[in-house]
């Protein structure tokens, strides 16, 4: 199955690839990952880093739900000495704590120094949910608890946010949504590769090659956690128009639009979209996103009319959707190093903030 998925990408990407392809940045592609879709699969089927093992914790949730997270070390071990940053990752549709990107992130948190945590979204994390509820592209309510849980159990550790893909949106919509939260809860927070038009990725998801690369697959993992959902809640889902999806509208349709009380699955991607929200935050925030992304339209990404001050734009020519895989990222991946560089500058202008009314006061103006 790996060797199909590489010759369509392959494929693909030679008769699909942009001009963008060959325009130079910051992140550099290799040679041989030519265009978006390549970019995006070879990471995922070919991961940069081994599995990582981490400690799980079981939440339970007010609604009588439960979600699991991983730490990268058990966060009882630690002492009021060790305030480590902590950083928290959101995954994107049916992501876990293994996921690639999450392989990466986390081990280079711990490379570092830090404490890391990848909270599963409801139903995520190899074990069906409770309740007739899934987890939603902009659940920024979900987001808010989640992070209030983790400040709750670490409250003398600084916090830092990453959502990658869909968890991008909800971390982004949330950063809108609740500006004065976040800024109390986290200290900086990126979005890797989120899809911030909704509608417009679902329905770019879909079509094409699209459908063949990814939308089918994204339908394989939903399906069946959605008919065994069905089967514990008749009066919620209807089993045949879960059978009967074939790309991941469908099953926003049947599923996740049902669940979350909307009309129609466009309905749902417009309720859940985070680009309305941008102009609200307050947190600083990277917007990572490559141009090239096989199904993040690059023309319904933000201007930077669309944010505010302190949301900060970066669209690099490559990397694909979730990608960013270079030559030399066997030691230093390249998107830790992006993200942690931007909570390193966001650590030094906030430091700079406090010291510089120090560092240029005078006694005289006591008298003034």
């Amino acid at each position: 199955m790996k060797v199909i998925y590489f010759i369509l990408a392959m494929t693909a990407s030679m008769f699909l690839c942009s001009s963008t392809c060959l325009a130079t940045n910051d992140f550099k592609a290799p040679i041989w990952q030519i265009g978006g879709h390549m970019q995006t699969i070879i990471p995922s089927l070919f991961p940069l880093v081994a599995k990582q093992t981490y400690v799980r914790e079981r939440w339970e949730l007010s609604d009588g739900d439960f979600v699991d997270v991983d730490w990268t070390e058990p966060p009882e071990g630690l002492d009021n000495t060790q305030n480590k940053p902590v950083l928290v990752l959101f995954h994107g549709l049916e992501g876990s704590s293994q996921s690639h990107y999450a392989r990466v992130m986390m081990s280079s948190a711990k490379q570092r120094g830090w404490l890391g945590v990848v909270v599963h979204f409801r139903g995520c994390s190899g074990e069906p949910n409770r309740l007739p509820r899934v987890y939603y592209a902009g659940d920024a309510e979900e987001i808010n608890t989640f992070i209030s849980i983790i400040h709750h159990k670490l409250p003398h550790n600084e916090i830092y946010a990453a959502g990658v893909s869909l968890g991008g949106n909800a971390l982004l919509k949330w950063l809108g949504q609740y500006p004065s939260d976040a800024l109390r809860l986290v200290k900086a927070a990126v979005s890797i590769s989120a899809p911030i038009d909704l509608k417009e990725t679902a329905h770019s998801l879909d079509k094409g090659v699209n459908y063949w690369l990814y939308s089918k697959h994204f339908v394989a993992s939903m399906k069946p956690k959605a008919l065994q959902m069905a089967q514990r809640f008749p009066d919620y889902l209807d089993t045949k128009r879960i059978q009967a999806a074939s790309t991941v509208q469908e099953m926003d349709n049947a599923v996740t639009s049902v669940l979350f009380g909307a009309k129609s699955a466009d309905e749902y991607y417009e309720v859940n979209a985070s680009k309305p929200w941008l102009l609200a935050i307050q947190t600083e925030t990277l917007v990572l996103n490559a141009k090239n992304d096989p199904f993040v339209p690059f023309d319904t990404l933000p201007s930077e009319a669309e944010v505010s001050s302190t949301v900060h734009l970066d669209y690099q020519a490559e990397g694909g959707h979730a990608g960013f895989y270079g030559d030399a990222d066997q030691d230093a991946p390249w998107l830790a190093e992006r993200v942690f560089n931007f909570f390193n500058a966001t650590q030094q202008s906030q430091l700079d903030a406090v010291l510089d009314p120090l560092i240029h006061f005078h006694p005289s103006s006591l008298y003034q």
